[in-house]
């Protein structure tokens, strides 16, 4: 068994089993599925995000792995994504519980807790009207390229996200947002995955997720190519872009047929994408 709890649920849980204790939480319940549970909870006054997670039993695990998916079996996939973005210091969630017990991964216990990051927007919904309302330029090409930076620096330290969506990443408004003042942070972590260093596949998906979820915002090439020049800068050290599209080519044309395929589901199907 595995536990880590920190204030306040260090003082709130003790003496009790704190996997009864998570359990028991209440709050605004965002996702319940069979095995999994997530939820806004109150403690204290302050906002707690709770991922519970109970086994998806050996029958989902082959239904994933059949159709080449990989299962998430538990919390411990957050918490060691949200660690190893901490120690490159790329802007994350805060865990402060984490329990798992139970040795057979179709049935293992797990949650994890982390701290609200509030007041936020995501940043799908601050771009929601830039095609026809376009923000300041220098506030636009500041974003793309942290972003692209943020994302590089996650790539870099060999974590593949696999919900790599502008959603996910969150715009702190505790302040006003400028070109020159503003913070990013990346959240919903629970089927990340981290490795010493990703593959090239999983590199690939995280950047057609990001595109993807991009194409209705209203960017320009030019604005590609920002965010090309500040990912391949960190995640390869040249932010030349004649040798980034000669060098990148075959990955350039995936992402642009890969992104219309999703764009085209998105269609439609629209959210049961």
């Amino acid at each position: 068994m595995k536990l880590m709890l920190t204030e306040p649920f260090k003082r709130l849980w003790a003496g009790q089993d704190a996997f009864d204790a998570v359990e028991r939480l209440d709050g605004q319940v965002y996702r319940e599925l069979e095995g999994r549970r997530t939820l806004r909870t109150e403690v204290d006054g302050r906002g707690y995000f709770v991922k519970i997670h109970r086994g998806i039993g050996w029958g989902e695990i082959f239904k994933n792995l059949l159709t080449a998916k990989l299962p998430v079996l538990g919390a411990g996939q957050e918490l060691k994504a949200i660690e190893r973005l901490t120690e490159v210091g790329v802007p994350t969630m805060t865990a402060v519980a984490f329990g798992e017990r139970g040795n057979n991964p179709a049935a293992q216990h797990s949650f994890i807790v982390t701290e609200e990051l509030a007041p936020t927007v995501s940043l799908e919904d601050f771009s929601i009207d830039w095609r026809t309302q376009p923000p300041e330029p220098r506030l636009k090409r500041a974003l793309i390229a942290e972003v692209a930076r943020m994302t590089g620096m996650m790539h870099a330290a060999g974590v593949n996200h696999r919900d790599c969506y502008i959603c996910h990443f969150l715009l702190h408004t505790d302040k006003p947002v400028t070109a020159d003042d503003f913070k990013l942070s990346v959240i919903d972590l629970h089927r990340a995955q981290s490795r010493e260093k990703i593959s090239r596949r999983w590199r690939d998906k995280d950047l057609a997720a990001l595109y993807f979820s991009a194409l209705d915002i209203g960017l320009t090439q030019r604005d590609k190519l920002r965010f090309l020049r500040s990912y391949f800068l960190v995640a390869k050290g040249t932010c030349n872009l004649r040798q980034i599209l000669r060098e990148e080519a075959e990955l350039l044309a995936w992402l642009e047929r890969k992104a219309a395929k999703l764009y085209d589901r998105k269609q439609r199907y629209g959210d049961a994408l």
